[in-house]
């Protein structure tokens, strides 16, 4: 018997001038993995205009299937009406592709969810689960989010979110989002014990261009160490893009140490940069639930020296597995880098080999043994 999965989600999806179907990166990669899982795949997902970027990836088995939906959601009201106005097309499509599923994924928060999640849990009678990848535990969510997450606390179905929390309802379970296959896990553990800390360190981030996301506060915070620490460093590797970009190039130039923008970079690539880095940095503030980046540059052997923002400080040990950051300013980074950057590099390498039993768990082939045992296995019972 096949087994057929419906994935429902807000994913950004392009055309190329080939007509190939591809979508952002990290997403569609976990998506080709869950075929280990499921013989068909269904992707209900969101096709936009324009040109591709580098990070978005094609589909690689003919078994997983893309339904377009028109590109919705935004902050501004013209695009808050038209997520209303779209919504009878969404139902339409989202009902027709339940009817030929054997279970659904609806991955949140997202604008649709405000309307899909009631229909959902209110008239689906299609097996399935939901995947909420924000901060659960976010304390003034926008309204919308703070709508999808009560549903999900009053839900049947099993829900997957990142980290563990105080009253956690019993449906709410903790999972870590894939990023990594066993060859790459395998490779990053070689890569992790012959890192070199004994001569210049470069840093490295990934991940949107933007304030909320502290782009900004890494300019800042280098700016502010001492000179001979700045010696220290041998170039800061940002990898995104945003409309931010200009003024953080303009910042950048002030800093006093080699800063390089990457834009969007191919998966590939930026496993490149994760080699060739010493450390990851991200003092977000953003709404994160666990940044699939911290996992991919621990395992190419990058102490990592991020934010205790959501699960990310429940997973990352300060002193132990790396560095978190109680308050996330420019200042506090400047603080923690300076004791990164003065640290014996054994001390470097014993975090590093401390991190491994946490990287794997952010293994593509540990995420499908826990769809199997820890989701499916709940509807076997119940049957």
């Amino acid at each position: 018997m096949l087994l057929k999965l419906l994935i429902i989600s807000h994913t950004e999806h392009y055309q190329t001038a080939e007509g190939t179907i591809v979508g952002w990166g990290p997403t569609v990669t976990e998506i080709n993995h869950l075929t280990k899982v499921f013989d068909e795949i269904t992707h209900v997902a969101m096709l936009h205009r324009g040109e591709a970027p580098p990070s978005a990836l094609p589909y690689t088995s003919p078994n997983i299937k893309f339904v377009a939906l028109p590109p919705l959601g935004g902050q501004s009201l013209s695009a808050k009406m038209q997520l209303l106005t779209q919504a009878p097309k969404v139902l339409r499509t989202v009902s027709r592709e339940l009817k030929q599923a054997d279970y659904f994924q609806f991955r949140a928060p997202t604008g649709i969810g405000v309307y899909l999640m009631p229909y959902l849990t209110w008239f689906a009678k299609t097996k399935g689960w939901y995947k909420y990848a924000g901060n659960w535990n976010q304390k003034h969510a926008p309204v919308g989010y703070a709508i999808q997450r009560w549903l999900l606390k009053q839900q049947q179905r099993p829900v997957t979110i990142n980290g563990q929390w105080p009253n956690q309802p019993k449906q709410c379970i903790t999972f870590e989002n894939p990023c990594l296959t066993d060859a790459e896990l395998t490779l990053g553990e070689t890569l992790a014990k012959t890192k070199v800390f004994s001569e210049k360190l470069n840093l490295c981030y990934v991940g949107r261009l933007e304030t909320p996301k502290g782009v900004g506060r890494i300019i800042e915070a280098l700016k502010l160490l001492p000179q001979a620490l700045k010696q220290r460093i041998g170039t800061v590797h940002l990898v995104g893009d945003g409309p931010e970009r200009p003024n953080f190039e303009a910042e950048a130039k002030k800093a006093g140490v080699d800063i390089t923008f990457h834009g969007y970079l191919p998966r590939k690539a930026v496993f490149e940069i994760y080699k060739a880095s010493h450390v990851f940095v991200m003092p977000t503030t953003a709404s994160e639930g666990f940044p699939k980046a911290i996992a991919e540059a621990m395992n190419f052997g990058c102490v990592p020296v991020v934010s205790s923002v959501s699960a990310i400080g429940q997973y990352i040990t300060h002193g132990v597995t790396g560095i978190c950051l109680l308050t996330p300013t420019a200042q506090g980074l400047a603080t923690q880098l300076e004791q990164v950057l003065g640290m014996e590099s054994s001390a470097l390498s014993a975090m590093l080999a401390r991190q491994r039993e946490l990287v794997t768990r952010f293994g593509f082939t540990h995420y499908n043994t826990r769809i199997k045992n820890a989701i499916l296995s709940q509807f076997e019972s119940n049957v």
